[in-house]
């Protein structure tokens, strides 16, 4: 093994960049991750990750102790409720053992405080990737493996990981024009309460709805929805109220980063036919964020040169699956499969190769579960009536049973990664 480290530079140092890094960790590999931001405004909202994806995490990765370490929730099920407040469906996930893992439910900070922890650990195989904050990047050269950074700053790597995010800076340098995140029609509210607060101040919310089972909860009328469900073992409670644009009383176009804060007064009009006792949880809110929902449509490629894009750069998709994050980890697990055998520096052509294999094997899955998440974000009940059409169950089946790169590649009649 040569003496000069395989680099590798990621940039953005979210769920995604935090993934891929574990999953690249090899001996002879220094791997840097470049954040824009310092880290500590990680917003307070649940974050979930399918069966698909926490079996990665587990049997992938080895990452132990995974739900004690981090905090994490396992899902038992969804709940179904009408404008009347009755439970009208339910699908409990314990029910569906083959899949062979949990679906599992995080405090956004909880779970990329996790990875963060598991990227710079000495107990993973390799070396500590190193974390460099308030590191912008602002330009790319995708065939030289060559990133600029705000301060003029220039890095070069074998590889360069684009996790960026939606609004990647990237994106355009890999496909050679502009790909802007497309408006859905939809916004979202998020709110986060205290179980404590919400036990003693909405008694009538808690008689319908025990804020500490864990399960995920959905009152659905008039084409909103309100998705509720608990985080940090039943210590947190958590609802994001997802709107059409034309129903809200706000904005939406003002409200394209994750940041930007909501108004209690018209998330409180807009919900106004809902059942009263949901509407005590949502008086309850004084720290309301409002995002406007994007997503892109399937592009023709993720990858250029030393560059591949992955999660939301690559295939931002709606929530309505819950399969953003688990995506974005199915990204990573197939760059530390594709490159799982890379023990020297491979050059500018064996590179490409990987990366176009790597892209093949995540683009039909990818951009498939954008289309679900686009079919799954219309109006739950139909015009004029309450009844409710949505079935969360509905693709539950092609999501989760996902066996990751190793598989993949076996169908393709290749010599699979190891």
């Amino acid at each position: 093994m040569s003496s000069t480290p395989f680099r590798i530079i990621i940039v953005g140092g979210g769920i995604a960049g935090m993934a891929a890094a574990i999953a690249l960790r090899a001996p002879g590999r220094d791997i840097t991750i470049l954040e824009q931001s310092r880290l500590n405004t990680e917003i307070g909202a649940t974050l979930s990750l399918q069966p698909n994806a926490t079996r990665i995490l587990q049997e992938t990765w080895g990452l132990k102790n995974l739900l004690k370490d981090s905090q994490g929730t396992v899902d038992q099920g969804f709940r179904i409720y009408n404008v009347e407040g009755k439970l009208v469906n339910e699908v409990k996930l314990s029910q569906k053992t083959e899949y062979g893992a949990d679906r599992v439910v995080w405090h956004r900070q909880d779970l990329h405080e996790y990875l963060k922890r598991a990227a710079t650990s000495l107990d993973l195989k390799g070396k500590p990737c190193t974390v460099r904050t308030s590191s912008r990047v602002v330009a790319c050269e995708p065939e030289l493996g060559i990133v600029t950074l705000e301060d003029g700053a220039k890095l070069e790597a074998d590889v360069i990981i684009g996790a960026d995010g939606i609004h990647s800076v990237i994106r355009p340098t890999v496909l050679g024009r502009q790909a802007k995140a497309i408006p859905t029609g939809s916004s979202a509210y998020r709110l986060m309460i205290s179980t404590k607060e919400l036990e003693e101040n909405a008694p009538e919310f808690c008689r319908n709805i025990d804020p500490r089972s864990p399960f995920t909860s959905m009152v659905m009328a008039h084409e909103c929805r309100l998705i509720m469900g608990p985080a940090r073992g039943g210590e947190l409670y958590s609802l994001v109220g997802l709107v059409p644009d034309e129903k809200m009383n706000e904005d939406p176009d003002a409200a394209q980063s994750w940041v930007t804060k909501g108004d209690r007064a018209k998330m409180l009009e807009t919900f106004d036919a809902f059942p009263e006792w949901t509407k005590s949880v949502l008086k309850l809110g004084d720290n309301i964020g409002l995002w406007q929902l994007r997503d892109l449509d399937p592009l023709e490629t993720w990858t250029r040169g030393r560059v591949i894009l992955i999660g939301d750069a690559a295939h931002a998709m709606l929530p309505t699956q819950g399969q953003g994050a688990s995506q974005t980890i199915e990204d990573a697990e197939a760059l530390g499969a594709f490159f799982h055998d890379i023990q020297h520096i491979p050059d500018l052509g064996e590179i490409a190769t990987i990366l176009q294999d790597v892209f093949r094997c995540r683009f039909e899955r990818a951009s498939l579960i954008q289309k679900y998440s686009r079919e799954a974000a219309k109006p739950p009940t139909a015009k004029g009536s309450n009844e409710i059409r949505m079935k969360p169950d509905e693709f539950m089946d092609y999501n989760c049973f996902y066996r990751g790169a190793k598989e993949w590649k076996k169908t393709q009649n290749l010599v699979s990664p190891a």
